[in-house]
């Protein structure tokens, strides 16, 4: 498969009109969560809706579980970010790294077990690297959901893993897209860490 501009152009012109509207929205949500904003759950929302649906009809079941895993985490963010008149505003935390090493290990240790679980038991390709993203996908999401200054670091590396594994799945647009999203996760980090340093 080569990429160029002529593959990339037909690949989204391929694309169906809820599909385009789906990365729109999930565009925005990165660019809305490194600013910080409430908005970013509504597009998080909506866009992973789209794809639930999307890959529920194209029967890849454990991306729309996915999906609809993230539409729970954008109801669990948006309450976690809008706080209360009880409580302030939920502030940008870091972790120390002992705990993002547990979290990574246990993270492996999981994709591995899972990997060959789908390895033995289905027919599913790329399954150890699929499970990957799977697997730090979810983690990565709660840590943004809880405003974990680090989650921007972990989606860098989970969006460039989904690059192989898209490319080697011939899904051209997609590859374009977690491109941008790799972009995106290093603003969103380094737009977190000047206002977490700001708030030090």
């Amino acid at each position: 498969m080569q990429l160029n501009v002529e593959t990339i152009a037909q690949a989204f012109a391929s694309m169906p009109a809820w599909e385009i509207t789906a990365v729109i929205f999930g565009i925005a949500y990165v660019l809305l969560a490194a600013k910080e904003s409430l908005w970013t759950w509504f597009f998080a929302f909506f866009g992973t809706l789209i794809y639930t649906i999307l890959f529920w009809e194209g029967a890849l079941l454990s991306s729309s579980l996915l999906n609809f895993y993230y539409m729970l985490m954008a109801v669990y963010g948006f309450v976690l970010w809008r706080g209360n008149k009880q409580s302030q505003e939920l502030e940008i935390s870091t972790w120390s790294l002992k705990k993002n090493s547990i979290t990574i290990a246990f993270g492996l240790l999981l994709s591995v077990v899972l990997g060959f679980l789908f390895d033995s038991y289905t027919e599913a390709k790329f399954v150890y690297l699929d499970t990957f993203v799977m697997v730090f996908s979810v983690i990565a999401t709660w840590m943004l959901a809880n405003k974990v200054l680090e989650n921007w670091l972990y989606w860098v590396v989970i969006d460039s893993a989904a690059i192989v594994l898209y490319w080697q799945s011939g899904y051209v647009a997609t590859v374009v897209l977690f491109t941008l999203y790799v972009v995106l996760a290093f603003y969103g980090y380094t737009s977190w860490r000047k206002v977490f340093s700001e708030n030090g």
